[in-house]
Order: C-alpha cells, then sequence, then structure tokens
C-alpha cells in the first residue's frame, strides 16, 4: 500500500515555502546566542549599558591574549552610534560602544571585534559596524577582555566627554552634544556592597523615579525567588516604591520598581540591600512551593516584558 503524499507539498506551492521560511526561523533561531556575555564578571553591567544606561565610561581590562597598543575605554553610546573609534591625540586611545547602530546576532562578538580594531585602526579613524572588522573566526570576548574584572564605572549626566578635554569642539559636534545632552534622564549606579549580586541601577524618568536591577542568576531560578518574596509581602524597597515587573533581555531577567522621585537616589541604597537580602534567602531555600507562591509566579510572569 503507497504511502498518501497529502504531507507533501509541491516545491513550487505556497505551503512549501511558508514550511521552508518556517524551517529557516527556527534554524536562526536556534543559533541565536540567549545570554552572550555569560561567564564574564561585567555582565549585569554589559547588559545595562547596553540596554538602558545613557551615559557611562569605562576603562576596559584587556586580556594578555591581546597585544594591546593603546588604551580601550568602553562607553554607553560614541557619536554618530559607530562601534567604535580611535581618539587622535599625543597617544591616541581607543573607544568601543555598547550602543550601537548597526548590530548583529552577537553582540559578544561585536564587542571583541570592536576592541581588536581599535589596536590596528588609524588615529581619527571611526568603524561604523563592527561586521566590518570581523575575521573568518573572531576570538570569544572571553579571550579579549579579562573575564575576571569587573566595570570600574564612571557615570555622566551629559556627553561631554565626547571631546578631550582641553578641546574646544567646532559648532556642528557641540550641537550634536547639546542635543544628546537635552535626551539625558539622571541615572546612576547603586553601590550596595555586602553580598548584593548583580547591577542595580537608578534612573528620574521624569514622572517617577525606577530602580532597574540586572540579576545574574537563571531565569527560572530568579522568578521562584521573586514570587517567594512577593507571597511573603516583601517585593518592595519600602515606603514610596512599588513593583512594577521585569524583562527579559540578553538571557538575564531585570526586575523594576517605580520609586517616589522626590527621595534622592543614595536614599534608596538601604532598601535595596535590604530587599537583596530577602530574595538572597528566597533563591537559597529549596522547599516545594505553596500555592500562594505559585499564585504570585503566575502574576509576575504576567508582567515580564521580553525585550531581546
Amino acid at each position: 500500500m503507497g504511502k498518501s503524499k497529502r504531507n507533501s507539498p509541491k516545491p513550487d506551492s505556497n505551503r512549501a515555502q511558508r514550511l521552508a521560511e518556517r524551517r529557516a526561523a527556527r534554524e536562526r533561531a536556534a543559533q541565536t546566542i540567549t545570554r552572550p556575555f555569560e561567564g564574564l564578571a561585567a555582565e549585569c553591567d554589559l547588559v545595562a549599558l547596553r540596554e538602558f544606561v545613557p551615559s557611562a565610561t569605562a576603562t576596559l581590562k584587556l586580556s594578555p591574549q591581546v597585544a594591546a597598543q593603546r588604551p580601550v575605554t568602553f562607553a554607553t553610546v560614541l557619536p554618530g552610534a559607530v562601534a567604535a573609534l580611535v581618539r587622535a591625540g599625543d597617544e591616541p586611545a581607543g573607544f568601543v560602544a555598547a550602543q550601537v547602530q548597526f548590530q548583529s546576532d552577537d553582540p559578544a562578538a561585536d564587542l571583541a571585534a570592536a576592541v581588536l580594531w581599535t589596536q590596528k585602526a588609524e588615529p581619527g579613524e571611526s568603524l561604523q559596524s563592527a561586521a566590518d572588522a570581523s575575521g573568518d573566526a573572531p576570538p570569544s570576548l572571553a579571550e579579549v577582555i579579562d573575564a575576571g574584572a569587573g566595570l570600574d564605572l564612571t557615570v555622566h549626566q551629559d556627553f561631554r566627554w565626547w571631546v578631550p578635554e582641553g578641546v574646544t569642539p567646532d559648532p556642528q559636534v557641540a550641537a550634536t552634544i547639546e542635543q544628546a545632552d537635552q535626551a539625558i534622564m539622571p541615572s546612576d549606579r547603586l553601590e550596595l556592597g555586602g553580598d548584593s549580586r548583580g547591577a542595580a541601577w537608578w534612573v528620574d524618568a521624569g514622572e517617577k523615579a525606577h530602580l532597574r536591577w540586572v540579576r545574574p542568576e537563571d531565569e527560572d531560578e530568579l522568578m521562584l525567588a521573586l514570587a517567594r518574596v512577593h507571597a511573603a509581602g516583601g517585593l518592595h524597597l519600602g515606603e514610596g516604591s512599588r513593583f512594577a515587573g521585569s524583562f527579559r533581555t540578553h538571557g538575564l531577567l531585570v526586575p523594576v520598581f517605580d520609586l517616589d522621585r522626590e527621595k534622592h537616589q543614595s536614599e534608596w541604597v538601604a532598601p535595596a540591600a535590604e530587599f537583596g537580602a530577602r530574595l538572597a534567602e528566597a533563591l537559597a531555600t529549596d522547599a516545594p512551593m505553596t500555592s500562594d507562591e505559585r499564585r504570585s509566579r503566575d502574576g509576575l510572569r504576567s508582567r515580564q516584558v521580553t525585550l531581546r
């Protein structure tokens, strides 16, 4: 008895085309790197600088495997949203950006390629896209920067660092900086100390302030811990705060709190540290979930947004 051919679409049919598109989409999804900065001590800050920090810089500690010719500064964004540039001067310096105009599905590989480009480019040159600098087999980011080093960040409230100290920008550059400055929302990284994990960033968004806390834990484990804290009534930073939800980006979960913007950012350090302690206790709990905790988890998941 012959096999039915009802499930074998003709090569030129629309259904065949749709199936081919679905297969291609599945293959692309399988190749997508969901947690590109995993294994790096600076993972949480790298994610924060890519996604929502407006203006910050840090000198990168390069791997001994890189024959470093010049220092490299990691920055949130560079003029023209380029991937990298080499600033001319007596001692040329490289700059690489987190927020770029053109990017691939692997931001860690892009960053690695951009760092290596700064070591060979001529002073005054800029790199529009890291893809233009990638070789056939670009090294991993962990091979280019020191994987065990955090970022010693300088948070700026403007973009004047785009121009070297002592240099007067031309009118067009000055106008670009002024326009960029007007879009900045005041931001700061909360230094919580102790055993606090991740990167907690305060931002004044206008009507409200927010705390966005990039966490390094597995997403499911963190969601379970948040549910335990919520069921116990502790999912807050005290008076003047409200848990707003969470978003997923680069394989990490980022809890977000709405805050009273009348309070100075330093006033949220102690409440955030206390919440961090509650969360750490919940993460260490291995008991089965209660019905209240399951309801809390379902509710928290419904308020979760995926950025990428």
